[in-house]
């Protein structure tokens, strides 16, 4: 039996409009009380529902926000973030007014954007956190991430523009599926880097962790654990990042995974 589980929130452990089934937070529930450590590996921040769902997962345990820039223990409290330059972040800024793009900047608890609108409203309901659009500058607290909520026609030109000093982590969700996400970290902070972490933190080897994921972001994270696993409607790079393959994320592939992990 593995000791840690790491799962990806969109498209993973939420499905088409939103939801998560009943299927899937039992069998997540039988492994934690067998022992497994359970964690939330998302591109989403620490508040709203991603939190609510880590805690539920997990309730004392460390779960990996912001594609890798926050890791949140979701019973303290505490944190341990990794800082976005102020530099390349403040370019990111402008070169977002400029064009008139969305770009949402990250705190651990809390968000800004440089474009109200329908992209950051919607986001919003997806968070499950009021819709209250402020602007960059009136943050508080170390800034950890920005990311690009951009139509799906624009990844390629976005992920193709300079980033210096950063590394990009794609992502889609299907409650939201005219839309990429595309965060923006530290260079050297990911999914990947954060799961280091928790499992050196939980004294277990990454040949007792799996990775739960289906979308490029997930691939850092898969490419370090010892049982990466992709869900049935996984993009590319996670299908041939992973080891295991399972169902749908409608079908109840996140459950299938979970008792895959309780037999290896």
């Amino acid at each position: 039996m593995l000791g840690l589980i790491c799962v990806d929130v969109d498209g993973t452990l939420v499905g088409t409009g939103n939801l998560i089934r009943d299927d899937v937070w039992a069998a997540l529930a039988g492994a934690r009380a067998q022992g497994v450590r359970i964690a939330l590996c998302s591109g989403r921040p620490a508040l709203g529902n991603a939190l609510g769902y880590a805690q539920r997962m997990d309730a004392d345990g460390w779960h990996v926000f912001q594609n890798g820039a926050s890791i949140v223990n979701a019973g303290g409290g505490e944190s341990m973030s990794e800082p976005i330059p102020d530099g390349p972040l403040n370019h990111l800024i402008a070169h977002a007014h400029q064009t008139g793009r969305l770009l949402e900047i990250y705190t651990d608890t809390e968000w800004a954007v440089t474009q109200p609108g329908d992209y950051a409203e919607r986001h919003a309901a997806l968070l499950g956190v009021p819709y209250a659009p402020r602007a960059p500058e009136t943050l508080v607290g170390t800034r950890v991430r920005a990311q690009w909520v951009v139509p799906r026609a624009q990844e390629a030109e976005v992920v193709g523009e300079p980033h210096d000093g950063l590394d990009l982590h794609p992502a889609g969700s299907p409650a939201m599926p005219d839309v990429m996400f595309i965060s923006a970290t530290r260079a050297g902070v990911s999914k990947g880097s954060a799961i280091r972490r928790i499992a050196a933190g939980y004294g277990l080897t990454l040949d007792r962790v799996m990775m739960v994921g289906d979308g490029e972001n997930d691939v850092s994270a898969m490419q370090v654990v010892g049982h990466p696993v992709a869900m049935g409607n996984a993009d590319a790079p996670a299908r041939e990042a992973a080891r295991y393959h399972v169902g749908h994320v409608d079908d109840g592939g996140l459950a299938e995974a979970v008792r895959l992990a309780l037999t290896l």
